[in-house]
């Protein structure tokens, strides 16, 4: 299929398609994606346990943060990049940006990896890990090359695909050899996999630079000009981290396993913002660029609209059955007791929706506004983190209801954010974005009563039942009294 044509100043038709068909092609990715993470999330702590599973999930804390750094913001700012420095040589400018500065961090986790595993000891294998860093950053800044260009399935096969069915894949081979380390080689594996897999497309539609001269000074400004995005998608990246990495200093490792467990969960709900990411960069850009603000409020809602909607579908039918999903996910229903801390952490996602979809226009037309807001949410989040969980302390309660305490101070810090950044999009392009809708609370009644009526089932059918129950009660009230003939472009087949 041919890549979409540029959106056009006024023609509000082509940029809803063309935002419905690469979102479509997202959104079934992430269907994909939670497939594969299941198989996962069994298998490390059914055979690894749930010590194994915080090892893990401290270090790769460490490692995917110094990836995000490294990327400079170009995962978003790349496409206007490419549109004035030309799409091929634009493309190749960021890759040789972001690998420079994936060296630093790179040789410093690996001459001190005590900062990845700083409560066990250091293994051979583990000096390795930090090899993954530039392998996670260049993958991402060439997806966002590609969907630039209209290729968003390669991004999807690598990152919903490719990824985690080889971490899965991985973690089951090496649970006997290595049970030690099998899931730090898994992970690496994995990151190894998703780069390939994005080498390929990115070799094959973008291709090789041709009389591409590249200059220290120019590179230098890309990474500059791009230094107050890098620094807002640190901060987000940062406060969905912040709260696993709190915990660590007040709970047990095998605690923070179980939370970094329900995390990976509540993520997924992420992942169907993310789905947007690629396709809302390039449109925006071009909307911003022909100076027209009515597009700009048209796509940041619609795609808001998209987003809260299904982000909402999927934490309530995970969160409504946390219980039962935690209770097979762990062994001895030891994971059970983190359900709390899922729900919080699910309903985290929905609150965050309007914020990122507000951010993908901020990023551009108030980027410094925008990073003050975002560290001032931060701020919040680890002033009620520490907060919650001394209070939770002094008062004696249980580890696993101490480490809801993070994922509540995450939620409305996230609220707090999303309130504003909605509300300073409005302000900019002065019309209201349309995101909130009467309709989602008259569908989240629907998505309750079904998870309750599925609730007193065995764990098995109450997932095999009540996840789709929820999720077909919350979608017909939705498309019935929520959605417009706009909204529905996101189900078509195809576009014409």
């Amino acid at each position: 299929m041919p890549a979409p044509s540029p959106l056009r100043r006024g023609d509000v038709t082509t940029d809803l398609q063309a935002l419905a068909q690469g979102g479509r092609t997202n959104v079934a990715g992430f269907f994909v994606r939670l497939i594969a993470r299941i198989p996962f999330l069994f298998i490390g702590a059914q055979w690894f346990g749930a010590e194994a599973l915080g090892r893990l999930a401290y270090a790769i804390l460490v490692v995917e943060f110094a990836a995000q750094l490294a990327t400079l913001g170009l995962k978003k700012g790349l496409a206007l990049h490419m549109a004035g420095a030309g799409e091929q040589n634009g493309a190749w400018d960021a890759v040789l940006v972001v690998l420079g500065a994936t060296l630093i961090p790179t040789l410093i986790l690996m001459l001190v990896p005590q900062i990845m595993f700083p409560n066990s000891a250091v293994n051979g294998l583990d000096y390795l890990l930090p090899l993954t860093i530039p392998a996670m950053a260049l993958s991402d800044v060439m997806i966002a090359a590609l969907a630039f260009q209209g290729h968003v399935k390669a991004g999807v096969r690598a990152r919903a695909v490719i990824e985690p069915w080889t971490i899965s894949i991985a973690a089951f081979a090496l649970a006997w050899p290595l049970p030690r380390d099998g899931l730090l080689v898994a992970y690496a594996l994995s990151m190894a996999a998703a780069l390939l897999a994005s080498v390929i497309p990115f070799l094959i539609h973008i291709g090789l630079p041709r009389a591409w001269k590249p200059k220290g000074r120019e590179l230098y400004v890309l990474a500059r000009h791009n230094a107050p995005l890098a620094g807002a998608e640190a901060i987000e990246w940062g406060s969905r981290h912040v709260d696993l990495a709190l915990l660590g200093l007040f709970a047990s490792p095998a605690t923070v396993g179980i939370y970094w467990t329900c995390q990976h969960i509540a993520t997924l709900p992420q992942k169907l913002k993310t789905s947007f990411d690629p396709v809302l960069g390039p449109a925006l850009a071009r909307s911003i660029a022909s100076g027209d603000k009515g597009a700009i409020a048209r796509q940041v809602g619609q795609v808001g609209f998209w987003v809260l909607s299904a982000q909402m579908a999927v934490a309530l039918a995970l969160g409504v059955h946390g219980a039962a999903l935690l209770g097979l996910i762990g062994p001895g229903r030891e994971f059970v007791g983190g359900a709390g801390a899922l729900a919080f952490l699910l309903a985290a996602e929905v609150a965050a929706s309007m914020a990122v979809t507000s951010e993908a226009a901020l990023v551009y037309l108030a980027r410094y506004r925008n990073v003050l807001l975002s560290g001032l949410m931060v701020g919040i989040q680890i002033v009620l983190t520490l907060a919650l969980l001394v209070l939770a302390q002094e008062h004696s309660l249980p580890p696993l209801v101490q480490a809801a305490a993070p994922a509540l101070a995450l939620m409305i810090a996230l609220a707090i954010s999303s309130f504003f950044k909605a509300r300073l999009v409005a302000g900019l392009m002065g019309t209201p974005l349309g995101i909130l809708r009467p309709a989602l609370l008259a569908a989240m009644g629907a998505g309750l009563a079904a998870g309750a009526l599925t609730g007193l089932l065995p764990d098995w059918w109450n997932l095999a039942l009540g996840i789709p129950a929820v999720l077909a009660a919350f979608g017909a009230v939705i498309w019935r009294w929520g959605f417009g003939a706009d909204d529905r472009l996101l189900f078509r087949p195809r576009v014409v």
